[in-house]
């Protein structure tokens, strides 16, 4: 069976948490797109960790944990966050990395880098992790694939061509030193050495997987309003957030996705530019971020602290339609609890007009929230496990949110631990 767990929002939504829980009845977790541009943070008996290219399933000695076609791989940069789990206790993971995934290049990383420079103010708000410059050098295929480092001779070729068209961008564009194939091909040597043991035909392993009654789970990076077709275009990612996607970001039948997770925070929060509606400023917008997530609001990869705002329904309601909700898993709702009520925004006013449907960009940007107030329960959730036992202004502040987004919430997350999870129906379980 596969089970896709993927983000309703802008990212950070918690996905990293709720793979590292639902892995635990999983034989595989496969990343099936983006890159180490976002991280997922997770605390379990080994610490905490923010996880930036590995699938959150490696803290299970159990499971193999598949880095898919989808996602671009930066190879030194796996191989270091392997050693950095295995240096805090973490058992060595079993990994397999796919023979038709694509390699970041150092050149991506600066041309993301320089290209920023270059925008000032019109930037994107860019991690400078070489997404965007990989993605494009992927669809005007001149991107270097894992299973091209095993062949010298095209190896080569390759390294010489690619140099020839980068180098009019550094010379001419940004005025920045230019890259030598002799050094790139030594540098992809060294990526093939790393790489090696670890290289599979992943579609086939998975098909072999599924024969024998396993369990997989597809793993996502940021959410639905950062996909580069129906999220915040332009300020989105430049590989698709949705669970569609993970069908062939890990070279899967599409029919075989049976559940998706789809998981949204009790609040919203975002990093990087782009529409927000219901963004909060100031001191109400600090105190959130300060309690929030485990150690506050700021990124796994980045450092950055991140952009907060209410609970989202119109959003919300998009992001899980477009990705085929079948659950809902609702986190950090633990956070809440120091407030006396709630806004929660459940419309868009655009030109003088209500909607509850998610618009396009340009009409997002004139967008203002509408919201409605819910009264808080001022208590702290943690350490309940039973739906029933939380309080009733909780329990309502669910199932409002629920009815506005159509979509059922089957899991609750009251905390960062593994532990803390309480389950709504035990289908999930």
């Amino acid at each position: 069976m596969v089970k896709a767990i993927v983000g309703a929002n802008w990212g950070d939504e918690g996905k990293g948490k709720i793979t590292d829980v639902m892995a635990q009845e999983a034989d595989i977790v496969v990343r099936f797109q983006g890159g180490a541009n976002a991280g997922h943070t997770i605390v379990n008996n080994y610490g905490k960790f923010a996880l930036h290219t590995l699938p959150s399933g490696v803290f299970y000695s159990h499971v193999t944990s598949v880095v898919g076609n989808g996602v671009a791989l930066n190879i030194p940069l796996l191989f270091k966050e392997i050693q950095s789990i295995v240096e805090r206790g973490v058992p060595n993971p079993r990994i397999l990395v796919s023979d038709r995934a694509q390699i970041v290049m150092p050149y991506h990383i600066l041309l993301d880098q320089y290209e920023e420079e270059r925008l000032g103010g019109r930037s994107f708000g860019s991690t400078k992790s070489g997404i965007a410059p990989f993605y494009s050098d992927k669809y005007a295929k001149i991107g270097f694939q894992v299973s091209e480092l095993f062949d010298e001779e095209v190896l080569a070729e390759k390294a010489r061509r690619v140099c020839e068209i980068k180098n009019v961008l550094f010379e001419h564009l940004y005025h920045k030193p230019l890259i030598q194939p002799e050094e790139l091909l030594a540098t992809l040597r060294e990526y093939r050495d790393m790489v090696a043991p670890y290289v599979c035909d992943v579609p086939a392993f998975l098909d072999k997987a599924l024969k024998e009654g396993r369990t997989v789970l597809l793993e996502g990076q940021l959410g639905t309003l950062k996909d580069p077709d129906h999220g915040i275009y332009p300020m989105v990612t430049s590989s698709s957030t949705l669970a569609a996607f993970g069908a062939i970001g890990a070279g899967l039948p599409p029919y075989e996705i049976k559940q998706i997770v789809t998981v949204c925070k009790a609040y919203s929060s975002a990093v990087g530019a782009g529409a927000f509606v219901s963004e909060l400023f100031g001191e109400e917008a600090e105190e959130l971020r300060r309690r929030g997530g485990d150690g506050g609001e700021y990124g796994a990869t980045t450092g950055r602290p991140r952009r907060v705002g209410w609970f989202d329904c119109v959003a919300s309601k998009y992001g899980c339609r477009l990705q085929g909700t079948t659950d809902v898993a609702f986190t950090v709702l633990d956070v809440l609890g120091y407030l006396d009520e709630i806004p929660v925004c459940v419309g868009y006013e655009i030109d003088g007009e209500i909607t509850t449907e998610f618009p396009v960009t340009a009409k997002l940007s004139k967008a203002k929230p509408v919201f409605q107030k819910l009264p808080g329960w001022k208590s702290d959730i943690r350490g309940i496990r039973e739906y029933d036992e939380l309080p009733e202004n909780c329990r309502e502040y669910i199932e409002f949110i629920e009815s506005r987004i159509g979509y059922p919430v089957t899991m609750v997350s009251n905390g960062p631990g593994r532990e803390d999870i309480i389950y709504r129906h035990s289908s999930l379980k």
